[in-house]
């Protein structure tokens, strides 16, 4: 009966680089789905609701960082946090294996990531330098929102008993 109550509206960040097109883009698709019918393609549907952080030409902090590492598919995907964040731009001299060395060198040359990287902070879902990972984060949102999807209850207890 409460239900509604409790519901939370995610939390999704996008670390925005003003000069690069992808980046662009992904910003322009989430702006979209604030404002707009979402899917596009179903102009009786609502926009989807979401609390949206624009975090412009500043890399993430190292403890976001190491978030947004735990929130990959798999180490099998990407060896190193290198391989996930670090662009092949000429200008990118160094690839530190660290988080650490990967938020220095992001500081000193912002190209040095790809961008954009959108993270849905309650999902524990990311998408680096990938359109089609926005996209995906967008569809998510929007299974939830047409109880397409089952919302995981974060209330209850989940340990030996459940």
């Amino acid at each position: 009966m409460f239900s509604a109550f409790n519901r939370r509206i995610p939390q999704l960040s996008i670390f925005h680089n003003s000069s690069s097109p992808p980046s662009q883009t992904a910003l322009k698709l989430l702006n979209s789905a604030l404002t707009s019918p979402y899917p596009p393609t179903n102009p009786s549907a609502p926009p989807l609701e979401f609390n949206l952080e624009v975090i412009e030409n500043k890399p993430p902090t190292k403890d976001q960082l190491s978030t947004i590492l735990s929130y990959l598919p798999s180490a099998a995907s990407y060896p190193s946090p290198s391989d996930a964040l670090l662009s092949a731009h000429p200008s990118v001299i160094s690839r530190p294996t660290s988080t650490e060395g990967i938020v220095n060198a992001a500081s000193s040359n912002l190209n040095a990531l790809k961008w954009p990287i959108v993270v849905d902070w309650d999902d524990g879902k990311v998408a680096i330098g990938d359109i089609d990972g926005v996209k995906h984060i967008l569809e998510e949102l929007r299974k939830k929102r047409d109880g397409e999807s089952k919302v995981e209850d974060n209330r209850k207890h989940k340990g030996w008993f459940s």
